[in-house]
């Protein structure tokens, strides 16, 4: 039996789609939103089509940005030598709330899982190594999640990577296994890079 009229069920189904929305919490912004000023409604929605107009992957490392290149890859204050490799953007901006690491990073936008059919093909890897064979790199840190897939991951960034003569470290263990990077503590991260071993 449906208790509400079409549109808000519409806007409940659209916003129980989004990844940790449950039913519940997809009604109560329903209703948050319904509730809201109309042009208080209107500027969420433009800036939510804005956004995603306007935002694409970074030309060096291919996070998410509105610029040709992100605020780290165009920052001449950064070390270009040393690469991290992170999963994600959530995962970079995880690291950059140390505030302790300089260097620049590469977003590889998944890990390799052949359960679920992601090959290293369907992640950003090419890019990596077009950028390391073209740019003058000193070390190449991977810093993917320490699940069964960052793991792999890993091993298969490593393998890639060796004969090129570049030094390669893993971060440090401090990071809990099948522990997402997104959700851990700066604390956590911090002591992770600075222990981190060359494999």
């Amino acid at each position: 039996m449906e208790y509400y009229s079409e549109e808000i069920s519409s806007l409940i189904d659209e916003l129980g789609r989004l990844p940790g929305i449950g039913a519940k919490s997809a009604q109560r912004i329903a209703f948050h939103i319904l509730h809201m000023p109309k042009e208080e409604a209107k500027r969420l929605a433009h800036t939510i089509t804005e956004a995603r107009e306007k935002v694409h992957y970074c030309r060096e490392c291919f996070t998410l940005t509105d610029s040709d290149l992100c605020p780290i890859c165009s920052n001449p204050r950064r070390d270009h030598k040393k690469i991290m490799v992170v999963e994600n953007t959530q995962d970079l901006a995880a690291y950059e709330k140390t505030g302790k690491y300089d260097g620049v990073y590469h977003v590889l936008h998944g890990a390799i899982s052949p359960m679920q059919g992601i090959g290293p093909d369907d992640i950003k890897l090419k890019e990596l190594m077009a950028r390391i064979s073209k740019e003058d790199v000193s070390e190449v840190i991977i810093a993917t999640n320490s699940s069964l897939e960052g793991e792999t991951t890993a091993m298969y960034i490593s393998k890639l990577i060796k004969p090129a003569g570049i030094k390669t470290t893993r971060i440090a263990s401090g990071v809990p296994v099948g522990g997402d990077l997104e959700n851990i503590d700066e604390m956590t991260l911090l002591r992770a890079l600075e222990g981190r071993t060359e494999i």
